[in-house]
């Protein structure tokens, strides 16, 4: 099929993008288009716009900002992958990366384009979660910083006005020597995770959880926090049986059955992945601490 007539608008700087979606309805911005492309040609969406701000300077970049990761929001995913501080400050984010799509889909797609398309599934929002990042967005007149967990409204819904764009994320760093992990099930490499699970933790000189932080993606119509799994598992060894207990927290999970699977087995993936993914996640924390001794 071929997409819906459009107008197509290339803005060349990001007040001209901002007077752009304050004069115009029913407008989608083309980013790294890896989404947005497929839903036009299928007919799902028809905007009477269409704004290509691949041409906007400014909405590129990654640097270190005060203990904060900041990343353009044109960002693409590849250069976000092998970036050397992205790799030595926040080595989950290139972990989760190397599982979205292929190559060539990382070599378009950007990170403002992943969380503001917000599928469940995808990795990228499940890794903002887990870090708390916040998002900043730009409209005539003005910027906002919203959290993520106020970003993440429903399913496939960002929390900005159609006269907005996301410009930049910022996502706090862990303490170096910090444990982690991504790990998802796919049916095959470079699908829609069936379930995915991301872990952060530290351990104090003793090997105790002083910190943790888990997220789920693929399960529901948003990706989740553990909450529930990281009061269990906090100040503990993290030990198997803590982590079993721990994976209770998949019981109360709103799963959502499809194609690829009942709401029932989504669950039984969701405890399996969160399992392997805590198990690593400790580990790695402890032979890390063990390392900066």
């Amino acid at each position: 099929m071929k997409p819906p007539p459009f107008e197509y608008l290339r803005p060349e700087s990001l007040d001209e993008l901002c007077v752009m979606l304050a004069g115009t309805e029913n407008a989608k911005i083309l980013a790294g288009g890896q989404s947005l492309m497929a839903m036009l040609n299928l007919r799902y969406v028809f905007p009477d716009v269409l704004i290509d701000i691949n041409r906007v300077p400014g909405l590129a970049g990654i640097e270190i900002k005060r203990d904060r990761l900041r990343i353009g929001a044109m960002t693409r995913q590849r250069k976000i992958e092998l970036d050397p501080l992205v790799n030595e400050r926040a080595p989950i984010v290139a972990e989760a990366l190397h599982l979205v799509g292929h190559r060539q889909t990382r070599n378009r797609g950007t990170i403002g384009g992943s969380l503001c398309h917000l599928d469940p599934a995808a990795e990228l929002p499940t890794i903002a979660l887990l870090h708390d990042a916040e998002i900043e967005i730009a409209k005539e007149g003005g910027r906002r910083t919203l959290p993520i967990a106020d970003f993440i409204v429903d399913y496939m819904t960002p929390g900005i006005e159609p006269n907005e764009v996301v410009v930049a994320v910022e996502i706090p760093l862990w303490q170096d020597g910090h444990g982690y992990c991504f790990h998802e099930f796919t049916r095959r490499h470079g699908d829609f995770a069936v379930a995915s699970a991301g872990c952060l933790v530290t351990c104090d000189a003793s090997g105790t959880i002083d910190k943790i932080a888990i997220a789920v993606g693929g399960v529901s119509t948003v990706p989740l926090r553990g909450v529930e799994a990281e009061e269990v598992l906090s100040g503990t060894s993290g030990d198997d049986a803590t982590v079993e207990a721990a994976l209770s927290f998949c019981d109360g999970l709103d799963v959502l059955g499809d194609f690829h699977g009942s709401a029932d087995y989504r669950k039984h993936v969701a405890r399996s992945v969160l399992r392997k993914t805590l198990k690593t996640a400790i580990s790695r924390a402890r032979d890390r601490l063990g390392g900066l001794n």
